[in-house]
């Protein structure tokens, strides 16, 4: 039963944003064909990511949870999990546009965007050598960067990944070993700053937002765009 450990978690995740999809009075599913075009694309990058620092030893696998199936030199299942865990975070922030009508970031989401801007960027100089911080923290500092300076309104990303970060601790924590004998995925401790929330690499929740971040304001961008034909 272990090898279907991680199988398990991706459908675990995205099965109840799936059936709420088709809620009539808000029906995520009509938006499926730009949101499939977003997560398509930021996934690739992601997955050439992955598949690049598991060859070289920033992370791995443990084989007792995996089906056995690999795609290059990753498993099937992580390869699902870029697809999976998107998509019930993006229907987190959609959900949000309808239920949320004041938003308390709304005023404050520009300065957090250049805190974290700042922030990861110093930190991520400093550790250069340690690849996964240094990357992931350095693409998101310039990523936010341009957002703010763009003045881009963060303010329901915010707020929707603070809610999925819920959900991410329950996730993460058992794919890197809480409540389980071993993780899922283990880390080169040589390769990140050592900090851990519980079992989670700290990188961790800056390496989901810019996947989460991204996809959705390329979502956003595609549901624009259809709006301009109209």
């Amino acid at each position: 039963m272990d090898k279907y450990l991680y199988l398990l978690i991706n459908i675990g995740s995205i099965f109840v944003p799936f059936i709420a999809s088709f809620y009539p009075k808000h029906p995520f599913y009509k938006k499926w064909k730009n949101y499939f075009k977003a997560n398509l694309i930021v996934a690739l990058f992601f997955i050439l990511w992955d598949v690049f620092f598991t060859k070289i030893g920033v992370w791995g696998f443990n084989d007792r949870y995996l089906l056995g199936i690999r795609i290059y030199n990753i498993p099937l299942e992580e390869v699902l999990f870029f697809f999976c865990i998107p998509y019930s975070s993006v229907f987190v922030y959609f959900s949000l546009i309808y239920l949320v009508k004041t938003n308390s970031l709304k005023n404050s989401q520009q300065f957090i965007t250049l805190f974290f801007a700042i922030c990861l960027g110093f930190i991520g100089l400093i550790f250069w050598d340690r690849l996964y911080t240094s990357v992931t923290f350095l693409l998101t500092s310039l990523f936010l960067f341009y957002n703010y300076f763009e003045k881009t309104d963060f303010s329901k990303i915010y707020l929707s990944y603070i809610i999925t970060l819920f959900f991410f601790f329950i996730v993460n924590g058992i794919l890197t070993g809480s409540f389980i004998d071993e993780p899922v995925v283990w880390y080169n401790n040589r390769e990140n700053l050592r900090i851990r929330i519980g079992t989670i690499p700290i990188e961790d929740m800056f390496y989901g937002f810019l996947m989460i971040a991204t996809i959705i304001q390329l979502f956003e961008r595609l549901n624009r765009m259809d709006r301009k034909k109209i």
